[in-house]
């Protein structure tokens, strides 16, 4: 809605008298640029999230005690179903700054989510996480939590001598399929394997620059994990608003997802992922609102990030479907030929190096059924990956899923040909659902079996803005729930990452 300002020329409406106009400007005109204004979420009361925060806490409990009933002689491989983590309640050098953190974040979060200017915000969310990820992880002591987490006997780091030690990366590619296989002599290690060769290569060329061993692959991680509440803020910005934004940012710094993401390279993936995202957000807006140099570039920059996450995980290519839910919501898609320019760049690297994408996919499903793939049981795993999420997303992620089921078969709606573009909460509700669906087909491929609170975290992030649907009345009350969630499981539980 764009309003014309003409300063000097009185509106031919009759004023009422006795009230007093305010100043007219200098001569000239001016263009207002005036955003229409969003429908506040409706509540669909408290009763409602606190059920729905009860029943994500009653599956947690069910999947940790049939899993632990069906774990006879470790069928499952794991020590406490269904994480990939030892039940061991302890306390370590962490544990009172984490509460002195989680305390000011409660106290002041949602004020200060409502009050900075919004570049401080995005600021302000930076070094939040931070503070937030690197506090949950000295819980377990530096060493443990964080220097040694990327040096252990499954990570990249263990592979990154041999591969720099190599005549040039073009011999690692080349060789990289044979080695994948359970039976191979000389086989990769399991993270290394699982995973095409860019996630091992970001590594490899941290070393080759000098930033050598676990503290730096760490930190390179923990600074890449906390820009991600930063690119999901800009996105739910330029698809719902900002009013929505700062209601969901101290949920995005605050979340029990930092148990995971610091210290792990999923966090780093995560942070390619939400940045690709966020990326496209602003291409799909920009086509209408900016220039043409800005918009194309935004969008070749989103395509070469996701061509990146595409040799990072194999998995992760399913976020391609909230990209398309973005473009939906832009009610765009020119800048589909720049993203695919940009996929397309990395493709014809790694392949002119001699690693083909899907030749590596299935010689990676080969080995994953061979190992605890093969062993695990779809049954119980393709109920319980989604019951471990409890732990990732928290309790008002759930409560938040009461506001949005009900939703979203009318934001769906909106989304048909010829309506208004979708803003406000129906665009969030759009968001998060492709985000949910992208990780239903990974849940049901049957590929992510346990360990899935680490692998889905590039897909978790985009579920906690839902907390935006949230009453802002409730909502400090709910965040003091995340940061319990998150206190308990790093303080309750040994994760592996």
């Amino acid at each position: 809605m764009v309003r014309l300002v003409c300063p000097g020329v009185r509106s031919p409406s009759i004023e009422p008298a006795g009230v007093r106009q305010p100043p007219r400007e200098p001569l000239g005109t001016r263009v207002e640029a005036v955003e229409p204004p969003v429908p506040e979420p409706p509540d669909a009361g408290w009763r409602g999230e606190c059920v729905a925060a009860a029943v994500a806490a009653v599956l947690f409990a069910a999947s940790a005690v049939i899993g632990t009933a069906l774990n006879d002689g470790d069928r499952l491989r794991l020590q406490s179903p269904p994480l990939l983590a030892s039940w061991a309640p302890h306390v370590g050098p962490g544990t009172v700054p984490a509460l002195l953190l989680a305390g000011l974040g409660v106290l002041y979060g949602p004020a200060l989510a409502r009050r900075l200017p919004w570049r401080w915000l995005l600021a302000a969310s930076w070094a939040g996480s931070m503070g937030w990820l690197l506090t949950l992880a000295w819980i377990d002591g530096w060493y443990r939590g964080v220097v040694n987490n990327l040096e252990t006997k499954h990570e990249y780091l263990r592979s990154v001598g041999e591969v720099n030690a190599m005549p040039g990366w073009g011999h690692f590619l080349d060789g990289f399929v044979a080695r994948i296989p359970i039976d191979a002599v000389d086989n990769w290690p399991a993270h290394v394997a699982g995973h095409p060769p860019g996630a091992t290569l970001t590594f490899a060329l941290l070393d080759r620059v000098g930033l050598h061993g676990g503290i730096w692959a760490s930190m390179f991680c923990v600074v890449w994990a906390a820009t991600i509440p930063a690119a999901v803020l800009l996105t739910v910005r330029l698809l719902s608003g900002e009013r929505l934004a700062r209601r969901a940012a101290p949920f995005l710094v605050l979340a029990p997802a930092a148990v995971w993401l610091g210290v792990s390279a999923d966090a780093y993936f995560a942070a390619v992922a939400a940045w690709a995202l966020a990326l496209l957000a602003l291409a799909g807006r920009g086509v209408r609102n900016g220039p043409g140099w800005r918009w194309r570039g935004a969008a070749l920059g989103s395509g070469l990030l996701f061509g990146l996450l595409c040799y990072l995980s194999y998995g992760l290519t399913l976020m391609a479907l909230v990209g398309v839910a973005v473009l939906a919501l832009t009610r765009t898609w020119r800048p589909v030929p720049y993203v695919l320019l940009g996929v397309a760049a990395w493709v014809a690297v790694f392949t002119a190096g001699g690693f083909w994408w899907y030749e590596g996919y299935t010689v990676l499903v080969d080995r994953y059924f061979a190992g605890a793939g093969g062993q695990r049981p779809y049954g119980y795993f393709v109920w319980a990956n989604l019951a471990a999420q409890v732990l990732t997303v928290g309790l008002a992620t759930a409560a938040a899923l009461w506001q949005w089921g009900p939703r979203l078969t009318g934001a769906l709606r909106e989304l048909a040909p010829g309506r208004p573009a979708v803003r406000g909460y129906r665009a969030l509700v759009v968001l998060s659902g492709a985000a949910l669906g992208a990780l239903l087909v990974a849940d049901l491929s049957g590929m992510s079996k346990a360990e899935t609170e680490r692998i889905w975290l590039p897909f978790v992030m985009w579920l906690l803005p839902l907390t935006a649907l949230l009453p802002p009345r409730r909502a400090r009350w709910w965040l003091a729930a995340q940061v319990v969630m998150a206190l308990l499981v790093n303080h309750l539980y040994r994760t592996t990452w």
